[in-house]
């Protein structure tokens, strides 16, 4: 296979939106490598990894899934049972088992501080959606970038429902358990705690752990090139099979 045949998809998380992505797009398209940064709706786990399976559908040759933080928990159960998808990288993002909501996850290690940040407000399609307070963002969610550059990403994040980061992976197969894993993370993230990161990576029996000392949980915007080398990996890894 050559990297002509393959296509990187990144999917953002909460309190994000594609364009956080840029750093990494810029990085693998100088490596002439196929890249798309999909529009995560953020509606539900189910929901949300439907229309990216309809996204993969779309695309010839193999995939290479790249979920941020909640962005992981649909990756994890968009690419079960997809035999398109070949390589899964979580970039400071869940890999849950089956049942394990973002919610439960975040909560099982000490180290996170994101449930005191966040506001709610009800929709009227029911339910809440939820924000990260913009006097809390930069601390929260990414401490390691310019606070004018915090501020813009606060008024550009996109809201998350309540139901989407509260309910369990509906798949009994996780993509974890048959697909080959790669995991990223700053060891200064306050949103997802360290602990977990390294408990689910091992779990996940990852082909590479990569532990950015001093990076926030927004990694893909304040380390690019940790985020570009561990997917980079991972493409090796696939195009060599």
């Amino acid at each position: 296979m050559t990297t002509e045949k393959l296509t990187v998809v990144l999917v953002h998380g909460a309190f994000a939106e594609s364009a956080s992505w840029s750093g990494v797009v810029e990085r693998l398209q100088d490596r002439f490598i196929h890249v798309i940064a999909v529009a995560n709706p953020l509606r539900s786990v189910p929901g949300d990894a439907a229309y990216l399976r309809d996204v993969i559908a779309g695309m010839n040759g193999t995939v290479v899934l790249v979920g941020h933080s909640y962005g992981g928990m649909v990756i994890t159960e968009a690419a079960a049972g997809n035999d398109k998808v070949a390589g899964l990288v979580y970039v400071c993002a869940f890999a849950p088992a089956q049942g394990e909501s973002a919610f439960e996850l975040s909560n099982r290690f000490p180290g996170g501080t994101l449930g005191q940040t966040l506001t709610a407000y009800p929709v009227t399609t029911g339910g809440n959606e939820l924000a990260i307070r913009p006097d809390a963002f930069h601390h929260q969610f990414a401490a390691d970038v310019p606070p004018t550059q915090a501020a813009l990403m606060s008024a550009t994040q996109r809201p998350v429902t309540e139901t989407a980061l509260t309910a369990g992976l509906p798949t009994d197969a996780p993509a974890w358990k048959s697909i080959p894993s790669w995991f990223v993370f700053g060891d200064e993230d306050l949103t997802i705690p360290v602990p977990l990161h390294r408990f689910m990576a091992n779990r996940a029996g990852a082909r590479g752990v990569r532990e950015v000392p001093g990076a926030s949980h927004a990694l893909s915007i304040s380390q690019p090139e940790a985020v570009t080398a561990s997917i980079l990996e991972a493409v090796d890894a696939v195009v060599a099979q």
